[in-house]
């Protein structure tokens, strides 16, 4: 991999990284030649890394750290089982009052400031009418755009000592009730109006259905965000959030164990309803203040913006750069209403210095032909997941966002909410990298016997338990489902279904998903090393690289969605796979390549490879609410088998 960027030593002097660093040598008496061998101390001695870093990071906290866990095994959640905290007061510390906190964008141009001191008056302005109806483990959720009312809502419900879910305004009845008939909230929040795309949308007779189809829901809070006239709702538990919430107050933290249930995070399946992943209070805001802190370099005041909706645990990660002091920037609305050269000068505006996105979004600016059209003066990084970051694309960002900034490809999921691999302030950025393991992520790869390799490609397993390890699952009794999720695999480390290469300079390249790998002739391949390929070329759109089944092997089957005005020609076909050929191997030469009129997508903006190899290999596609553009999915079942 080719060096593209290294921070300088003033600059590496600066970060949190190397405070933490300095502080925890001399804490051990023992110094470190470089990051890897801090990572490796960080995880053949957890009890030392986390206990330290537990106090170092400032979490409010009370009891003892020891003993950090047990045996550091996945057979049960063990950790700090002495300590009591509180989520919403380590996010909404005194120290921080006259800063701000929340800083609010809206396509439509609105916008909205909250300090820090306004966020707690307006959270126990929420708390001192909400705990009339929740209490410790009880759940409410929200049904929200990126709003500030959301992430009050959140406050305001941790605060309580109760468990919050959320899923985005777009999402249809038939989502909402497999998510929320699940995690039974006892309160739902919920936006009557929204604005996307420049249109307004409308959520009262949805909600009235929703409200039919979930009885256990005891009171539904109304947010009006549009602020329409004479807008009225016949909802029987309805109630609007202006005439639901007390007068500002400071609000009232309820400590609660470690191993509290914090939130409720869905997986975006296919084959039936997601599964209910239920994460802790204190391994949520451990883990999250250590990739804020000490891998993004998150410090008081700093501009941190992720564009997420509230239906995706990037969401909940960004919301927890409040525990750091930052400002935090909320965007709801499409960056392309009115156009993403507005978007994009809509964040050099407001200064952001830590811009989070996706490889979908960088392909958006790039066939929008955006280049270096604002300076972006304050902009120290930029962050990029939910898909793999493609080599190319870490030259368009040096090339047309801005030179002299780290990128950090980060990768983990709702899974663990947070990473297990991801960036670092102190390292150079080499092409197609990510650069490091997180620390305390005790993370290799695996062979398909279960042998750790190097330099190779293989599964991705973390074989020491971690703070943000999920706790259980909802309506999973006997454990069996989250043990076939992570556990039954290889037997006693937690497998993730990624299949990747650590380097030999500790970084991490990502192929894909496992259950997407191909395997044409036995031989394993990562889908993103065919759209490395694809990507070069101007006149396609994007691509969805999948295996149909071929008398016991595998076909290698590419989708392509040509750019307006462009047809699928033989003489392109055979330069798509020529392409392929020359910079792959002769195994990745798709056996078809068939134009498509779209290629689906989560919410979270994840190509949904497993939905079209279902279909394609005539299997039924149980779940279609995971999907952002469902009307596509019609076309493919013509390639059936």
């Amino acid at each position: 991999m080719s060096l593209l960027w290294k921070p300088e030593k003033k600059d590496i002097d600066q970060t949190l990284m190397t405070s933490f660093t300095n502080d925890f040598s001399e804490f051990i008496g023992e110094s470190f030649e470089d990051y890897q061998s801090l990572h490796r101390y960080s995880v053949e001695n957890p009890d030392d890394f986390w206990a330290f870093f537990l106090k170092w990071s400032g979490v409010k906290c009370q009891g003892n750290e020891f003993p950090v866990n047990g045996d550091y095994g996945f057979d049960k959640y063990e950790w700090f089982p002495k300590i009591e905290l509180n989520f919403a007061e380590n996010l909404l510390k005194e120290k921080y009052d006259h800063q701000n906190a929340l800083h609010f964008l809206h396509e439509s141009g609105l916008t909205k400031e909250y300090s820090y001191q306004d966020l707690r008056l307006k959270t126990g302005a929420l708390q001192s009418t909400l705990s009339d109806y929740i209490g410790q483990g009880d759940v409410v959720a929200c049904y929200m755009p990126n709003i500030p009312e959301t992430t009050i809502s959140m406050l305001a419900t941790t605060a309580c000592g109760g468990i919050f879910t959320s899923t985005s305004s777009d999402f249809g009845i038939e989502g909402v009730v497999d998510r929320f008939g699940q995690s039974r909230p006892k309160v739902l929040i919920a936006a009557a109006t929204y604005q996307y795309n420049g249109k307004n949308f409308n959520q009262l007779e949805k909600l009235k259905e929703i409200e039919e189809k979930l009885p256990f829901i005891e009171k539904i809070i109304l947010v009006d965000f549009l602020k329409q006239e004479k807008i009225h709702h016949d909802l029987e538990k309805g109630v609007w959030w202006n005439d639901f919430i007390g007068d500002e107050c400071l609000p009232e933290y309820r400590q609660v164990s470690f191993d509290a249930p914090l939130y409720i995070m869905y997986s975006s399946g296919t084959t039936g309803k997601p599964k209910c992943i239920v994460h802790s209070v204190g391994g949520t805001l451990l883990q999250h203040l250590k990739e804020h802190k000490l891998h993004t370099n998150v410090k008081e005041g700093t501009k941190l913006f992720y564009f997420t909706t509230c239906g995706w645990m990037m969401w909940n990660w960004l919301v927890s750069g409040l525990a750091c002091g930052a400002e935090v920037f909320l965007y709801e609305g499409s960056p392309g209403y009115p156009s993403l050269k507005g978007f994009m000068e809509l964040l050099d505006k407001n200064e952001i210095e830590i811009l989070g996105t996706s490889p979908k979004f960088l392909k958006a600016l790039d066939d929008d032909g955006y280049d270096n059209d604002f300076l972006f003066s304050n902009l120290k990084s930029l962050l990029s997941t939910g898909a793999p970051l493609l080599p190319e694309q870490y030259d368009y960002i040096y090339s047309n966002i801005k030179k002299n900034i780290g990128i950090s490809s980060i990768s983990g999921g709702t899974d663990i909410i947070g990473c297990f691999m991801l960036g670092n302030p102190n390292l150079p950025v080499y092409k197609g990298e990510i650069q490091c393991l997180g620390l305390g992520m005790d993370v290799r790869c695996y062979d398909d016997e279960g042998q750790p390799v190097a330099s190779k490609e293989g599964e991705l397993v973390c074989q020491k338990s971690f703070p943000s390890r999920p706790l259980y699952f909802l309506n999973d009794d006997n454990g069996e489902k989250i043990r076939d999720a992570y556990f039954n695999h290889f037997k006693g480390v937690w497998y993730h279904g990624d299949f990747i290469k650590i380097t030999d300079s500790g970084g991490v390249v990502v192929y894909g998903r496992s259950d997407a790998t191909l395997n044409p002739g036995g031989v394993r391949i990562g889908t993103a090393e065919v759209y490395r390929q694809t990507e070069s070329l101007v006149w396609l759109e994007d691509s969805l690289c999948v295996g149909r089944k071929n008398d016991g092997d595998v076909d290698i089957v590419l989708f392509v969605k040509l750019k307006d005005g462009e047809e699928l020609s033989e003489q392109r076909v055979l330069e798509i796979k020529k392409l392929i050929k020359a910079n792959t191997t002769p195994r990745h030469v798709p056996r078809h390549v068939w134009q498509i009129s779209d290629i689906p997508y989560t919410r979270s903006g994840k190509k949904m490879e497993l939905a079209i190899t279902r279909i394609i290999n005539a299997r039924e596609l149980k779940n279609i609410e995971a999907v952002a553009n469902p009307e596509c999915l019609k076309e493919y079942e013509k390639f059936r088998l």
